[in-house]
């Protein structure tokens, strides 16, 4: 699926969302708020943010503000075959600034999504994402070269789950290792073959499900307990992760009542994924 590049302005009005894309957005006038699972920052003209797909993010406009938002498949041209080592600016949502080279740069891309025949070429707006991509990965990233030391994903699994209820943080995960963010995400995809971002909710989607199948707490504290934003959202990412609602689990494996079971009761241990 080839991407999209457009020019909008964010309503005042606070709205969430999350989508199966990963996301540019790039302030051109005025400025917008943006929170990323808990991650929160303003950006002024001539800044942006990353945000990864699946990642539910808040976001409004302030004063007459211009974005500039590039839709981006996992599997479009702009992330795939030759680029694809660009997907890795989506390991973890962040903020960043522009300098001139790229400021001057979106004033062309500006032009051309403008004055270009919508339908002339159907992969026109990847080729200009793949340059601003590129550039923006070059400014951002780090020494690419690979490090062979593995993560000690014991102790990484126990911050997890001792902050399953928290807003954990890329950060938060890098600190553990001694490493920079972008650094420690890049090791992480490649001792796991995910981003932690994705781990992360991988190991509160299994914390979830062994609670709805132990326990009888309401879906909505479990969701809580398990760092979701709400029911809604749980229930959204629990059914895409394991093909039912987490109401259809519990009706398949009802909790035996208490009055039956003749043992004491235990507390739930969650187990992670080894690596």
């Amino acid at each position: 699926m080839p991407s999209k590049i457009r020019q909008l302005p964010l309503d005042a009005v606070t709205h969430h969302h999350s989508h199966d894309f990963h996301q540019i957005v790039i302030t051109m006038c005025g400025t917008a708020e943006f929170e990323i699972e808990g991650l929160g920052g303003l950006i002024n003209p001539f800044s942006g943010c990353i945000v990864p797909a699946n990642h539910e993010h808040y976001y409004s406009g302030n004063a007459r503000n211009r974005q500039l938002i590039l839709d981006l498949p996992e599997d479009a041209p702009a992330l795939s075959g030759e680029q694809r080592e660009l997907v890795a600016l989506f390991d973890a949502p962040r903020f960043f600034s522009l300098d001139d080279p790229l400021r001057h740069y979106l004033a062309f891309v500006e032009s051309e999504i403008t004055h270009t025949v919508s339908n002339a070429n159907v992969f026109q707006h990847d080729r200009l994402a793949s340059t601003l991509l590129g550039s923006l990965k070059a400014r951002l990233g780090e020494n690419s070269q690979t490090h062979h030391e593995r993560l000690n994903m014991g102790q990484i699994n126990r911050y997890i789950q001792h902050h399953l209820a928290d807003e954990l943080r890329v950060a938060d995960l890098a600190r553990l290792a001694c490493l920079s963010e972008t650094h420690f995400s890049a090791r992480f995809r490649l001792q796991t073959g995910l981003s932690p971002w994705q781990y992360v909710r991988r190991q509160r989607l299994i914390a979830a499900r062994q609670l709805i199948m132990q326990s009888r707490l309401p879906l909505a504290d479990i969701a809580v307990q398990t760092g979701f934003a709400n029911q809604s959202t749980l229930s959204h990412a629990f059914k895409r992760s394991f093909g039912m609602s987490p109401r259809q689990l519990r009706r398949d494996f009802p909790v035996p009542s208490p009055a039956v079971s003749s043992h004491p009761r235990r507390t739930l241990a969650v187990h992670s994924t080894p690596y």
